[in-house]
């Protein structure tokens, strides 16, 4: 969680800020060092996201960060860690092998409940067609 009271997510990548064009490694020749910097990889030279992929992509965690900052300069620190603490516990919720699954309780501590998304409809992995119940302790064991 950041200080940052961000409502949209930064255009630059903060994620990866260690890595390095061969521009930065080249020696006095112009050629990358590779005893110095290792190998030189293109997916560091070339950025294949856009910065409004980038921000679609993180569009719920600034959200999120934005929520508890609000909350921790408002009330206090303890309210944004007793928020993360119920979503922790939430989210470790054991079910029943052969029952549906639905995780409303989370859904209501992001503040998703107002939504409505594909998977509501159409679901998704977890709420596909149902497994008997040794196919589904098998998918969960990973036997």
């Amino acid at each position: 969680m950041s200080n940052k009271l961000l409502l949209a997510p930064s255009a630059n990548d903060e994620t990866s800020s260690s890595t390095v064009s061969v521009q930065n490694t080249a020696n006095s020749l112009g050629v990358h060092d590779t005893f110095r910097f290792g190998t030189r990889t293109i997916s560091t030279e070339i950025n294949g996201k856009s910065t409004i992929q980038h921000r679609l992509e993180n569009w719920e965690q600034t959200q999120d960060n934005l929520r508890l900052n609000l909350q921790r300069n408002i009330y206090g620190m303890h309210m944004p860690m007793r928020q993360l603490m119920e979503r922790k516990i939430v989210a470790a919720n054991p079910h029943m092998p052969v029952m549906t699954r639905s995780n409303i309780h989370l859904d209501i501590l992001m503040g998703r409940d107002d939504t409505l998304e594909v998977g509501n409809f159409f679901g998704d992995v977890e709420t596909g067609p149902e497994l008997n119940i040794h196919e589904d302790m098998e998918r969960k064991l990973r036997l």
